[in-house]
């Protein structure tokens, strides 16, 4: 009999620890810092390569499970700013954007499991806004539609609570127009990187 009751209270304390992960029906939040790295080249027209610079801001997603391992998410930010600079001769300007991305999502494992790696395809849009050159010239860049891709793993704190972290790579190709006449192709091409926390529902 004591054999038995100390069976069931390991047994209950094993269930009790134990961490249910996504599920299908389940919404996923996450929140955290997200850093945009580019990985930048760019035309000549002007004698010498842009470049753009990287930068950190809010970064968050918003999924949804269609089934224990398939899931349809969005990646969101608050807006990241970046300086732009002529090779070889400094900041030039600065610009903001903001790029919403769409992902399919395959998680490994099962809904029992603590860890959850996952990979997933898709694809970015980026509208760039508020840029400016130092010399008071004109600036544009073109809005962007690219394909997507990421990497990542969710560790289950509870049922509910987990943490994680991603790596995105975005195709982000936009043209500048400065002074209103001369083009610059540039591709931008940035790997994200996210640490956040999350909560299912």
């Amino acid at each position: 009999m004591k054999k038995t009751l100390c069976s069931l209270a390991v047994l209950s304390l094993l269930t009790s620890a134990s961490a249910f992960a996504h599920k299908e029906g389940d919404f996923i939040v996450r929140a955290g810092l997200a850093s945009v790295v580019p990985n930048d080249d760019s035309s000549e027209e002007l004698g010498a390569k842009l470049e753009v610079d990287s930068d950190t801001q809010l970064g968050l997603t918003f999924g949804y499970m269609f089934t224990d391992n398939v899931s349809f998410e969005v990646l969101a930010a608050s807006p990241f700013k970046h300086d732009i600079s002529v090779q070889g001769a400094g900041k030039a300007g600065e610009t903001k954007h903001l790029p919403p991305t769409f992902m399919l999502q395959y998680y490994f494992g099962t809904a029992e499991s603590d860890f959850r790696p996952y990979v997933g395809a898709g694809i970015n849009y980026t509208f760039f806004f508020d840029e400016k050159l130092d010399s008071g010239a004109s600036l544009s860049l073109d809005d962007s539609w690219g394909l997507a891709a990421n990497v990542g793993l969710d560790y289950m704190l509870n049922d509910d609570w987990f943490v994680g972290g991603s790596i995105w790579y975005a195709d982000i190709d936009t043209t500048a127009t400065i002074g209103g006449t001369t083009n610059v192709d540039v591709e931008i091409d940035p790997w994200v990187l996210m640490i956040s926390g999350g909560y299912k529902f």
